[in-house]
């Protein structure tokens, strides 16, 4: 699956106004991500046993009743999954739960809640760094910039870098799911093999909104342990 990158002439984050403080950022970054946990923490409630069985025996995590893992984050793959996507004329847990939550409107924890409802699904090329946090990302298939704040991934991945990785965008930044798969060249040809004939002929800007496309992903991935070079983590609370 040949994937053609068109280089982009436009700065989208480029404007008159100064970048914002650095810590005022990482603070929002960290307010946010306390409240979309709580949210999945809530989410993974509605979620039956049964369900995520199924979804784990479709990542190669589960035969029959049984979970086989090598790393409890293993199920971070599955969990994300079972959030986000739904079979065809079946409701997302997302979806479920934000017509049951009771939340006050206009609040940061109904700003968090609908920005996940419209994650998306993402390969992302590593920029440069932001000026005040974060990174510069390049959404290879959509072709469009993303400001990225994952202080983890801003401190271990160099410039140039491929990930995937489902996104949110609350603010004026974005930020990850909780999941991502580092991206090269060996595991797109591992990918292509591995997806379904006739999702493997689909048009690229609608392949990546595919769930079978994220899913396939993850199995490739974790076919290869992914978990070894992977790691979850939120910055100290002092990082600056």
């Amino acid at each position: 699956m040949a994937v053609a990158v068109v280089p982009r002439e436009d700065n989208a984050f480029a404007n008159d106004n100064p970048p914002p403080a650095r810590n005022a950022v990482l603070a929002r970054y960290r307010q946010l991500r306390e409240i979309s946990k709580r949210h999945h923490h809530d989410i993974l409630k509605l979620i039956s046993g049964d369900a995520m069985l199924q979804q784990a025996r479709r990542l190669g995590l589960a035969q029959g009743r049984t979970l086989i893992l090598d790393d409890m984050e293993e199920m971070t793959y599955v969990f994300d999954l079972a959030i986000y996507t739904a079979p065809p004329r079946r409701s997302r847990a997302i979806d479920r739960y934000a017509r049951s939550a009771q939340l006050p409107p206009g609040s940061d924890e109904a700003l968090m809640l609908e920005a996940m409802r419209a994650a998306r699904f993402a390969i992302l090329i590593l920029g440069r760094r932001h000026d005040a946090a974060g990174v510069i990302a390049t959404d290879l298939f959509r072709r469009t910039d993303v400001w990225l704040v994952d202080i983890g991934l801003e401190a271990s991945l160099e410039e140039g870098a491929m990930m995937a990785t489902r996104l949110y965008t609350p603010e004026q930044f974005s930020m990850t799911a909780g999941v991502n798969v580092p991206f090269d060249l060996a595991l797109i040809e591992d990918l292509y093999d591995a997806l379904p004939r006739r999702l493997g002929e689909t048009r690229l800007t609608d392949l990546i909104d595919d769930r079978r496309f994220a899913e396939t992903i993850y199995r490739v991935a974790l076919a290869d342990g992914i978990m070894d070079r992977v790691t979850y983590q939120d910055p100290p609370e002092d990082a600056s």
